[in-house]
């Protein structure tokens, strides 16, 4: 399909206002390398762990290009547990934010414990992002490499694409695509994003 087509996605409100589909992103893991130990995946703590991979820009660009909103979802829980600041996940987002096409980047920094509506698998960054924005959550995708994301964008509403490392951890619900990287996932949603909605 055509890059002119995707972004027809856009459906119209009662009043009129037509709103747009997105790609939602986690961040580490989706954008940047994530640090994998013992299985499970961790963020990059400075600027200098920071590495975007391979094919993520023009992935994004693709994307963005077919009138997609980009939009980082993630769970940054490590400044509630005081093993990383919050200044620092906002250096390594300003880092992303220059190298790539991302329209906003909405963090979390609770932990479970702290009960919030933000906190991935519960969907209220993509919600309120979709608000901000003007974004139709039904023609939207959300993209991730855990079970959280894969969560969060079916409590949205969402398309979900899973981005397998096959980390020690398991699913809670079934994606509807798997893929290996975010340039795979990008092909997939330009390929099979309808053409128009009713």
């Amino acid at each position: 399909m055509g890059s002119d087509t995707v972004g027809s996605c856009h459906t119209p409100t009662s009043s009129g206002v037509s709103l747009r589909p997105a790609v939602f992103l986690d961040r580490d893991g989706v954008l940047n390398r994530a640090i994998v130990r013992e299985g499970k995946p961790y963020p990059p703590v400075t600027e200098a762990e920071l590495e975007i991979l391979p094919g993520v820009a023009d992935a994004l660009r693709g994307l963005r290009a077919a009138g997609f909103c980009l939009i980082v979802v993630t769970n940054q829980p490590d400044v509630a547990r005081g093993t990383q600041t919050r200044a620092g996940v906002e250096r390594i987002n300003a880092a992303l934010q220059s190298a790539l096409p991302i329209d906003e980047f909405c963090v979390c920094y609770h932990t479970d414990k702290d009960q919030c509506t933000c906190r991935k698998p519960l969907p209220g960054l993509l919600k309120a992002a979709a608000q901000r924005h003007g974004i139709d959550l039904s023609c939207s995708y959300m993209v991730g490499d855990r079970w959280r994301d894969i969560d969060a964008g079916h409590n949205a509403g969402c398309t979900t694409l899973f981005i397998d490392y096959d980390y020690a951890e398991t699913l809670h619900s079934r994606p509807d695509v798997t893929v290996k990287s975010l340039a795979e996932a990008g092909d997939w949603i330009l390929n099979n994003s309808p053409q128009e909605r009713k």
